[in-house]
């Protein structure tokens, strides 16, 4: 992902502060409008590494987005898309590759891209990606990673990008926020979808390690008030092993995390992350760095990705709840409990009622005795729709003698609602 990083000449950037009348107040604009432009289709180089020469082209400081302060010209699309899990393999590119070209990738084991939605420190223009572009990837079955690349660290590896300062790090990570989900709404992807922050690596001295978690911590913290998933990306020894060492604290972390470790490994495992931190599909892995990929006749200088994490993805209405859930059956003892989830709508009232049936054998008089099924324990209950709610079954008059007299009781569990209906085999145990 370095990729995404400007690499500045010094002598270029003596002559744009010579030329800019604003230069004296504002260097912090200017640099915020240089980004590559590519000589060709989709030909930005992967990585901004010191050395590389690519054309760069003034764009001047952008108007502030601030939507939902209604300072815009114009108000934001429908979102397109939303969030997302996806595990596969994935790519990203420094400029969202044309929608000609993404078609002819169909043909590669990728489905997921990343794409550089806004920052100042990004390295590449980005003319194809808007809101019809998200659009018509993720219908054609693309997930897409959101990449906001803002101020670095102060002691970040890349020399020539701007950097965060150590007394205003909480303030500056939540204005990144802010732009990031004005550019992130500008393009289609709606609330709730992961936007990544680019934190190249950068050496670990105290200083520097506290500014940057102040400013990842203001950045999670403005996504989550603005109702977006928090990622980051970085390098497994300094970002990612950061954020690690506070697990446990009262720290926010990140939703998600993108770490970036060169082993060539297609897995979300890091030395750097323990097991049980960010396990539940809320990792990518960058394995391999710059290099060409051609498929489908077409190449594209890119980094490969291992997902399994969040992304953005065809925004849908979650799934209706089933009429009714029965889970969490436990016996113990003469009693049974049970929790019961109503999937009716949220205003509605759903009554129902939990019973436990055994087969017992009728007494012999004269002729052959008869199996009967017996109601040994009997409840009724009102839920209100979309809502669940534990209860607890005991054994009546019936069932106690029952069990006992044969120390286990072989039952049918029925939860039923008007409707719908539900059964579990359960067997209760006599305490001794």
């Amino acid at each position: 992902m370095h990729r995404s990083v400007i690499a500045l000449l010094p002598l270029f950037a003596a002559i744009l502060l010579m030329s800019s009348p604003l230069a004296a107040a504002s260097t912090g604009a200017s640099a915020r409008g240089l980004v590559c432009t590519p000589a060709g289709p989709d030909r930005c180089p992967a990585r901004s590494a010191a050395g590389r020469s690519f054309r760069v082209r003034d764009q001047g400081a952008r108007r502030p987005k601030d939507f939902r302060a209604g300072t815009s010209a114009a108000l934001p699309p429908a979102p397109v898309a939303g969030p997302s899990k996806y595990t596969g393999l994935g790519f990203d590119a420094c400029a969202a590759p044309s929608t000609k070209t993404m078609t002819a990738w169909a043909a590669s084991p990728y489905r997921a891209i990343g794409v550089y939605i806004g920052g100042l420190n990004r390295a590449c223009s980005q003319p194809n990606l808007t809101a019809e572009w998200v659009a018509q990837q993720v219908a054609a079955g693309w997930h897409l990673i959101p990449t906001y690349v803002g101020l670095q660290a102060p002691t970040s590896s890349c020399a020539s990008c701007a950097k965060l300062s150590t007394g205003g790090a909480a303030f500056q990570g939540a204005a990144a926020a802010d732009d990031a989900v004005a550019d992130a709404a500008a393009i289609g992807m709606g609330p709730g979808s992961p936007l990544y922050f680019d934190m190249e690596s950068y050496s670990q001295t105290s200083s520097a390690t506290n500014a940057t978690l102040k400013f990842l911590e203001a950045w999670t913290t403005r996504l989550h008030a603005l109702g977006y998933q928090s990622g980051v990306y970085s390098s497994s020894a300094s970002g990612i092993e950061d954020l690690a060492s506070r697990i446990g604290s009262l720290y926010p972390l990140p939703d998600n995390i993108w770490i970036a470790n060169w082993n060539g490994r297609q897995s979300t495992e890091d030395s750097y992350v323990p097991d049980d931190a960010w396990s539940l599909q809320q990792r990518i892995h960058q394995y391999r760095g710059g290099h060409d990929e051609r498929w489908g006749g077409v190449a594209i200088n890119i980094d490969n990705n291992y997902l399994d994490g969040g992304t953005v993805g065809p925004s849908t209405a979650p799934p209706p709840l089933p009429p009714l859930t029965v889970s969490h059956v436990k016996p113990r003892a003469a009693t049974v409990s049970v929790r019961v989830r109503c999937g009716w709508e949220s205003q509605t009232s759903c009554p129902g009622q939990i019973i436990l049936r055994s087969f017992v054998r009728t007494p012999a008089r004269g002729a052959r005795a008869r199996v009967v099924r017996l109601a040994v324990a009997r409840r009724t209950f009102r839920l209100r729709g979309g809502r669940s709610h534990s209860f607890r079954v005991a054994l009546n008059s019936r069932g106690r003698p029952l069990l006992m007299q044969r120390r286990k009781l072989r039952t049918q569990l029925l939860v039923a609602i008007p409707g719908a209906r539900a059964t579990r085999g359960v067997q209760l145990v006599r305490p001794r």
